[in-house]
């Protein structure tokens, strides 16, 4: 009788343990699927931008309402309605989206934003969905002065904070080494939007503001008294990606199905050229 309670406290033993590592198995499953469970379970995609930077996102009016366009926010809807979701923007600066994303305030990021070494170490990033050249923006009258890189080392360099333009700035126009260029300079200025910054260049606190080339083109085809200067720049990280929390395996082959399907069909071309036109009107 003894050996009987025995195996049957052994079983016991045996199955609760079963049950316990069952539910951990569960639990280690849900949080792998939390951040793409989380979204469709609120049937809503929330995403992060900064909506000062045409014509990837930017404010419109349309029938006097104020709405924020873009081809990332054309492409934010396609990955929306690929997930069965609803989309809401939050538009915030450019440095702040990161620290959103990790806080859980929202569920991506989506701003033109560079998949630097860097930026990897925090999130993890969806396939590159676009590559731009970077221009500088200069006043209309200065445009023949800065004909070179040579000729814009000796200018107010600016660059909007936390973009890859800060960088390019301090290593292909001033000269400055990598490990120099993480270092703050007082020869780049950085502010939060390029609105602020393209105020600074008109009320001539800056001479020069290194952008994205689509995003230089359409303040330019917009403000008469800016100007194009003659240099480009290319960066060896280069292009567009969209930010993912860290350990969302799930959500990020979801948005890459969707990004690698808007490629295919050579739809972001033509979400690009939609909103250089929005940009125009």
């Amino acid at each position: 009788m003894k050996s009987c309670k025995l195996f049957v406290s052994f079983s016991t033993v045996l199955i609760t343990i079963a049950v316990l590592a069952g539910i951990s198995l569960s639990c280690s499953s849900n949080q792998k699927q939390d951040a793409l469970y989380k979204i469709q379970k609120a049937k809503t995609l929330v995403i992060g931008t900064s909506a000062d930077y045409p014509p990837y996102e930017f404010h419109s009016l349309k029938d006097g309402k104020d709405l924020i366009v873009g081809f990332d926010i054309a492409i934010a809807q396609e990955i929306a309605k690929d997930l069965g979701v609803k989309l809401e923007i939050k538009d915030m600066q450019f440095d702040g989206l990161l620290a959103a994303l990790q806080a859980g305030t929202i569920d991506i990021v989506i701003s033109g934003m560079t998949p630097t070494e860097e930026r990897k170490k925090s999130v993890d990033f969806s396939t590159t969905y676009y590559y731009a050249v970077h221009g500088v923006i200069v006043r209309a009258e200065d445009k023949e002065k800065y004909q070179t890189v040579e000729a814009l080392k000796n200018a107010r360099l600016s660059a909007q904070k936390g973009t890859i333009q800060v960088g390019i700035a301090k290593t292909q126009i001033l000269g400055l080494s990598e490990a120099e260029a993480e270092k703050p300079s007082d020869k780049v200025k950085e502010l939060g939007t390029i609105k602020n910054l393209i105020l600074d260049l008109k009320n001539k606190k800056v001479d020069a503001i290194v952008a994205e080339l689509p995003v230089a083109t359409a303040y330019v085809n917009n403000n008469p008294d800016l100007a194009l200067a003659a240099p480009t720049f290319t960066d060896d990280q280069g292009g567009s990606a969209i930010a993912v929390k860290k350990g969302n395996p799930e959500l990020l082959a979801a948005i890459n199905k969707t990004v690698e399907r808007l490629m295919a069909e050579k739809k972001i071309d033509q979400f690009v050229t939609e909103a250089n036109e929005l940009v125009e009107n």
